[in-house]
């Protein structure tokens, strides 16, 4: 039987370098992958795009009316089989859409690996990776470090380059003078609740 995984990091723990290494492995073995990811997510517009500078084309862009079930069997009986679906920012996921996931992998016996976060940068859970938390047959925690050498856990979001802790839970990485920083959770205590 298929499996939904769910590999979860903060930011900068190489989550997408993973899929698109495991993309690869596939693609390598004469097999079929697709790569999805949801329309709010427009750091690389139709492609997921690595801090290593690498990228790779999106074969789906999931908005939040979509039904994925749907497009993955239209998919099935117009362009063939799909070995493995691998999702990018699943946290942007609709609860729904992570359910449709499940669906996939124990109806159409099909692999999803999905990746995103765990939690926003006020240590809030999105919709998606609630949801995935609760369904997933596997989930493993991809790592990263905080500027203290610990283990980073939390994402914290600066502002023109200052930490903020209010604002709108999504904000793209890179857009609007928006960027994060993976910290350990004395680090994110320390800069963000003393900020």
């Amino acid at each position: 039987m298929a499996k939904l995984y769910f590999r979860y990091g903060a930011m900068n723990c190489g989550k997408s370098t993973n899929l698109m290494q495991v993309a690869y492995n596939y693609k390598e073995r004469g097999m079929e992958s697709i790569v999805i990811k949801p329309e709010i997510d427009t750091k690389g517009d139709n492609r997921v795009v690595s801090r290593l500078g690498i990228d790779k084309k999106i074969d789906m862009i999931v908005e939040n009316k979509t039904n994925i079930y749907n497009e993955v069997k239209e998919w099935l009986e117009n362009k063939g089989p799909i070995d493995c679906i691998l999702a990018d920012e699943v946290q942007f996921f609709k609860k729904k859409q992570i359910d449709e996931l499940f669906d996939i992998t124990i109806k159409l016996d099909i692999p999803v690996i999905a990746y995103g976060l765990r939690t926003d940068f006020k240590m809030n859970g999105f919709e998606g990776s609630e949801r995935i938390l609760l369904l997933a047959h596997s989930i493993e925690e991809l790592k990263t470090i905080c500027r203290c050498g610990k283990k980073a856990l939390f994402n914290a979001r600066k502002v023109n380059g200052e930490f903020v802790s209010d604002g709108a839970q999504v904000a793209i990485d890179g857009e609007n003078k928006v960027e994060y920083e993976s910290l350990c959770g004395k680090c994110y205590d320390k800069l963000i609740n003393n900020n």
